[in-house]
């Protein structure tokens, strides 16, 4: 592993600055006044030079390079009360800042800092940061608080059907997406079936996703990046926090190590439909199992103002049984270890050993025909990221990482003591993605600001193992055997990134953006969403390295002191090397898995209309997507473009939270969508007594449109110095909509020799749940 980490070393760029006047740097780290948790994203902005602000990094470090001088600063963070002071600065100076919360403040206070304008002044486009607050309030299907539900209800993002938790960004598929959990991937996010997503909200603390303009330190897919982070740990004192829900309760314990210097958190949820099952009088229900748990942990330890380290893990499982007939589970495991060390005022590094592990069985338990498959990818990723402020005008990031993929694709063993089932053991592949970055956030002037940085990736493909090469009609063209080590294939790629903003005034800005992204893990799936036994494959001597280019351009404007933020976006993305499989094809457990793929084109354009009021008693969005989203396969009907299965021309959200006192807010949510693009039969013939259907192009039809509504209403309890409590009410499809989750054809049991379609829908009826909180 330690080769493949050296050939990335030699690619980082070495800039040298030379300074025109003496100047003096101003750092330190941004925390919570009563977690000690840091504030990720927090603003350092100075009075006398309004274009030298800058925010945190993901740890709360700050850094900013200006000339001697006498200053006000003002550190802020939304929600927070603001801290301002005067700084004599005549040499470097570290100053710590502690933000108290506003939770207590009068409407005056709140409404006196609305200075925050980086929807207009930021050159990051495709940015969106989710306010943990508002993702607890908005209603989802049985009062679950959730990440990925609410992300859909932003524009260009799209979900992937009723109750799922896979989600499509500008016209990428769901495998294209890197979903991570502090610097770990997660490969499928999603609890039963995709009801849930993984992530227990009272564990995050900063959720942000990138959907365009990616910045040069993230790679690995081609649509979008999910960043979430999980909370620290109140370092300041002991509390417990929790709910209780119709479906599922959670708890978390946080707390001190050392006062001020460590702490812990570990928050576990489970469900417990499997105890209402064991209540049934039938046996085959009774015998089922029905749940799933996640734990996240987290501890860290600053040894100084320069050294700290981090320990951060997941574990979550998934089970689900039909009595003694079937049963699957699956899950995912993560655990990060982080070093953040100060080498000086400038220059911030922070080094990461990440593990992730995804895995699932599949089994029958009948006793004379049973079997068990399994499969699963483990990943080991080594990193090492800078980031150099090199004055109020530049702020330099660099690093390197070394990444290891070991996937078993798949194995059968029997378990019947007269299985119809052959055993078989599909063969590991391993493979090492590396990639060396630089970027560069470069202040011009007042007006320009512009971020642009390079990657360089790489995909080695190693063995042990035999590989195969197929021709386009997937017959085996050669065969050749490598040791371990030897390397069987490798791709390298340049990814330049670019984003620019253009001020035309305080309350506005126009933005472009260019960035190209490959990626070199693909999911082969025939199912039109994320499920557990979805097959991982790597870049390989068939499957080419998926390349996307996207382009976007933007108007970005703030109303009313910046309490309302609007954008409208246009963007194109082409896409090359995209995978699809070929009509009838076996992905699961199959040795030549790759003989049935077909290799093509793609192309996504749209526009995303977006408004946001960010303060007051009442906030919310509204999004608006209008796309289309295209793929292109010579095998597939005719080498025409044809819609692809994520395409839907029109997208609405519509998001309110009224704060209608202390102790009551209420929330509601609406969507309505264009129906997914589909493949109907347009002709049957029989067939030894049976109806069989034929199916001409690839995805002609649509599906009807969904629209839904949802409510929501939090009740707060009285308050107590040392305990509080709260009740949270939700009605999922209020006026019970009847949005499709499948279309099937039968023949009609009533009229003779005619074709009946059958809907199906998941939620048809509103959905109440009620959750009761506590804290203390």
């Amino acid at each position: 592993m330690f080769k493949y980490f050296l050939i990335p070393l030699f690619s980082i760029f070495t800039v040298f600055v030379a300074h025109a006047q003496k100047k003096y740097t101003l750092s330190g780290t941004i925390k919570d006044a009563s977690t000690g948790e840091t504030l990720i994203g927090a603003s350092v902005r100075i009075q006398e030079l309004p274009s030298a602000g800058i925010s945190t990094n993901n740890y709360g470090f700050y850094s900013l390079t200006i000339p001697e001088g006498s200053y006000l600063v003002t550190w802020s963070y939304i929600g927070y009360e603001p801290s301002t002071k005067k700084v004599e600065l005549r040499k470097n100076q570290s100053v710590n800042i502690s933000l108290g919360s506003k939770a207590n403040l009068d409407e005056i206070v709140i409404l006196s800092n609305k200075k925050n304008n980086d929807n207009v002044a930021s050159p990051q486009m495709g940015l969106e940061k989710l306010n943990m607050t508002q993702i607890n309030q908005v209603p989802v299907v049985l009062g679950e608080r959730d990440i990925l539900k609410t992300i859909t209800l932003l524009p260009g993002i799209k979900t992937s059907g009723e109750g799922n938790t896979g989600f499509y960004v500008r016209g990428g598929g769901s495998d294209q997406n890197l979903i991570l959990l502090d610097e770990a991937t997660v490969y499928n996010a999603s609890h039963l079936l995709g009801f849930f997503s993984t992530f227990n909200s009272d564990a995050i603390k900063d959720v942000s996703i990138y959907k365009g303009g990616m910045p040069a330190e993230y790679g690995g897919r081609l649509s979008s990046v999910l960043d979430v982070k999980m909370n620290d740990g109140n370092n300041q004192d002991f509390t417990v926090q929790g709910g209780i829900g119709l479906v599922a309760s959670r708890l978390k314990l946080e707390g001190p190590i050392v006062k001020g210097k460590g702490s812990f958190m570990i928050s576990a949820r489970r469900t417990y439909a499997d105890i209402f099952l064991k209540a049934s009088s039938d046996s085959s229900i009774n015998k089922s199992t029905l749940y799933f748990y996640d734990i996240n942990a987290k501890a860290n330890y600053h040894f100084n103002d320069k050294n700290a380290i981090y320990l951060s893990g997941y574990f979550g499982k998934d089970v689900l049984g039909l009595a003694d007939i079937f049963g699957t589970n699956w899950g995912n495991s993560t655990g990060t270890i982080r070093f953040n060390h100060v080498f000086s005022s400038k220059l911030f590094s922070n080094t990461s050993l990440i593990y992730s592990n995804y895995n699932y069985v599949v089994e029958s338990l009948q006793s004379n025909d049973g079997f068990k498959a399994t499969s699963k990818i483990t990943d080991l990723n080594l990193k090492q990221d800078f980031s150099y402020y090199t004055g109020s005008k530049h702020t330099l990031k660099f690093g390197l990482n070394v990444l290891r993929h070991d996937i078993a694709p798949g194995d059968i063993s029997t378990t019947g003591s007269a299985s119809s089932f052959n055993e078989k053991h599909i063969e590991h592949r391993y493979g090492y993605e590396s990639a060396a970055y630089v970027s560069d956030e470069w202040k011009l002037n007042n007006r320009l600001t512009i971020l642009y940085g390079l990657r360089l990736s790489s995909m080695f493909l190693v063995g042990p193992g035999t590989f195969k090469t197929y021709d386009v009609q997937g017959n085996i063209a050669s065969v050749a055997t490598y040791e371990s080590g030897d390397l069987v294939k490798d791709y390298w790629n340049l990814e330049p990134r670019l984003s620019a903003s253009y001020s035309l005034n305080e309350q506005s800005s126009v933005k472009a953006s260019y960035n190209r992204n490959t990626q070199n893990i693909h999911l082969l799936s025939n199912s039109t969403s994320s499920t557990p036994t979805d097959l991982y494959v790597m870049s390989s001597n068939n499957i080419k390295p998926e390349i996307a280019d996207q382009i976007a351009v933007g108007y970005f404007r703030n109303f009313s002191d910046n309490t309302y933020e609007f954008s409208a976006e246009v963007y194109y993305k082409a896409l090359q090397n995209q995978i699809d499989y070929k009509d009838g094809a076996q992905l699961l457990v199959n040795q030549d898995v790759e003989s049935l793929l077909n290799y093509g084109t793609g192309r996504a354009y749209g526009m995303e209309l977006f408004l946001k009021k960010k303060y007051g008693k009442f906030n919310g969005w509204v999004g608006y997507t209008l796309s289309k989203t295209e793929r292109k396969f010579a095998e597939i009907n005719n080498g025409s473009y044809y819609p692809a299965r994520q395409d839907r021309t029109h997208d609405v959200s519509l998001v309110g939270i009224y704060q209608l006192n202390k102790r009551w807010s209420f929330s509601s949510s609406f969507i309505y969508r264009t129906g997914n693009a589909v493949t109907y039969p347009t002709g049957k013939y029989n067939s030894g007594g049976n109806t069989v259907f034929s199916y001409s192009e690839r995805n002609g039809y649509r599906q009807p449109s969904t629209n839904r509504l949802d409510v929501g209403a939090t009740l707060e309890g009285k308050e107590h110095k040392r305990f509080h409590s709260s009740w949270t009410f939700s009605i999922y499809n209020v006026y019970g909509s009847r949005d499709p989750y499948s279309i099937t054809f039968r023949d009609s049991e009533d009229i003779p020799n005619t074709t009946e379609t059958v809907q199906t829908s998941i939620f048809a009826i509103p959905i109440p749940s009620v959750t009761w909180n506590f804290k203390f």
